[in-house]
């Protein structure tokens, strides 16, 4: 099973527009979905919406619309913003589509022959806006720990998930396997979480038909997030098509907030134990973003959408900032002055100044053609192994995630190619003929680290990637396969380069306040 490299998003409610905390986990998510793509992996990248629920049919009720015409609307912001960020998921899941109906209610029905779903009540605590019952012991002053809203008391007839007759089998396997839950911190409040007692789960709402109707008593629908959870397996023809399903299931990564931790690491894998299906083979919960030291919310003001930046600094300066700035396992905060700084400082002179003195002088001393490399010296090879050590490196950074980390490692070659160029002073061997092919090999090996560092930032800023392979003269980047083309002199001699505008064009101080 699980031939295909399978990643996921959580599915985004449609509440409300994406904003950059939401791209924040696409982001991360395409980034290994494109390096899995450079290793020769088949990738199956997974994100969508989810449109069910008890707060979807509110927001639609006081916008008097339907909530499927609110979810259509709703959803087309989803897109646009993946558009937008060059995001290269292969496949788009909506909760409302009917394949997703299906699988949901072929599942519940699969836990139901079981014994593994019962008729109960439930009464206590709700918040409408998590959509989430909470024991008293939970509440915080009497609101939701989670958003601090109010919460109602309910009443109303549920099925139930035997979530209980697994706890100890989950717990044993996030303990057997800590690679289960990530990061570390997290996994502790999980293991932690289910030592406490875990109570049967309702997966059913009566009080209103917003949601997938189950098929042995359409008075009820599914529970928004039970129905949600199954997005992973419906996407993938669960159900359907077993040899599909075989290939890619289970997943490689499911990558989410915190926030939804525990649904993903021990609902969800009692969900699948019941099924007899296997469990996936990571979940990664993500720090959240704050805004300028605050938490983002409409009351303040302050919620910053991912088009307001890319209008500014341009689609793979986004990329790379959110890649860059942040440990991804932990809180971080987005500000305007330090995306400034590292756009100046990172994007524009070490890597945008790099790419125009090296094609300018290339144009210059040898007609913009690719020289001979000669006989590499010391310099050269000092270079050839630290960019052989960098394949590694981004290799194990990745496999963590820690995308600031292999940014980190990434730029510190992009220093090593610059103080190359620095110290072998190419427009000082064009001075005299008699070094011809001494500023050959310079010039040459200026030109592989920048093929290089293409390749390397492939996934991170695929755009800029992109340019620079082009106006090396070398065909489609994407054909191109870690490490195989990371081998160091695999750049062919002869061909035509090409000059073009600045990469990254330097931004006046000041620039942030705008």
């Amino acid at each position: 099973m699980g031939e295909v490299f399978y990643i996921t998003t959580p599915i985004y409610y449609v509440n409300d527009v994406p904003h950059i905390g939401t791209a924040y986990t696409t982001l991360a998510a395409d980034v290994i979905a494109r390096y899995q793509r450079l290793r020769g992996r088949e990738v199956f990248f997974l994100t969508g919406t989810d449109e069910h629920g008890q707060k979807v049919a509110l927001a639609a009720a006081e916008r008097n619309q339907s909530p499927q015409a609110w979810a259509d609307e709703m959803v087309t912001h989803f897109e646009e913003n993946w558009r937008l960020l060059n995001i290269s998921n292969n496949d788009f899941i909506r909760t409302t589509q009917n394949r997703h109906t299906q699988v949901a209610q072929l599942f519940i029905e699969k836990l139901k022959e079981s014994g593994d779903v019962y008729l109960g009540s439930y009464e206590g605590w709700y918040c409408v806006h998590d959509e989430a019952f909470l024991l008293s012991s939970q509440l915080a002053e009497g609101n939701c720990p989670e958003c601090g809203r109010p919460v109602d008391w309910v009443k109303e007839e549920n099925y139930f998930f035997r979530m209980s007759k697994y706890a100890d089998a989950v717990l044993k396997h996030i303990e057997d396997n800590p690679e289960f839950v990530q990061p570390e911190t997290r996994r502790n409040e999980v293991v932690s979480f289910i030592k406490s007692g875990l109570s049967d789960q309702s997966i059913s709402r009566t009080s209103f038909s917003w949601g997938i109707p189950l098929p042995f008593d359409p008075r009820h629908v599914m529970y928004v997030w039970f129905d949600a959870l199954l997005n992973y397996i419906s996407a993938i023809d669960f159900g359907s098509d077993t040899e599909r399903f075989e290939r890619t299931w289970p997943a490689d990564w499911h990558l989410v907030g915190k926030e939804i931790l525990r649904f993903h690491a021990v609902i969800w894998p009692a969900m699948l134990m019941a099924a007899g299906l296997p469990l996936p083979k990571r979940v990664f919960a993500h720090g959240w973003l704050t805004v300028e030291g605050q938490k983002m919310s409409k009351s303040l003001g302050n919620v910053v959408r991912p088009a307001e930046i890319v209008d500014e600094y341009g689609v793979d300066a986004y990329r790379y900032y959110f890649m860059r700035e942040f440990s991804f396992g932990i809180d971080g905060n987005f500000s305007r002055r330090t995306i400034l700084r590292r756009y100046n400082a990172e994007l524009a002179n070490d890597l945008g100044n790099l790419e125009s003195r090296v094609l300018t002088m290339v144009h210059k001393y040898r007609g913009g053609l690719v020289p001979e490399p000669g006989t590499p010296g010391e310099e050269e090879t000092v270079l050839a192994e630290r960019c052989e050590a960098l394949t590694a490196v981004v290799e194990e950074k990745l496999a963590a995630p820690a995308f600031n980390d292999a940014l980190a490692e990434i730029w510190e070659f992009v220093h090593a190619v610059n103080r190359y160029v620095d110290v072998s002073a190419p427009w000082a061997l064009a001075k005299d003929d008699s070094l011809a092919a001494d500023l050959d090999r310079v010039l040459y090996n200026s030109l592989e680290g920048l093929r290089q560092i293409a390749l390397f930032i492939a996934p991170f800023m695929p755009q800029t990637a992109e340019k620079v392979w082009e106006r090396l003269g070398l065909p489609d980047i994407w054909s191109a396969r870690i490490p195989a083309s990371s081998a160091w002199g695999a750049l062919p001699t002869g061909g035509a380069t090409t000059r073009a505008e600045a990469l990254f064009p330097r931004k006046m101080e000041g620039a942030e306040d705008s």
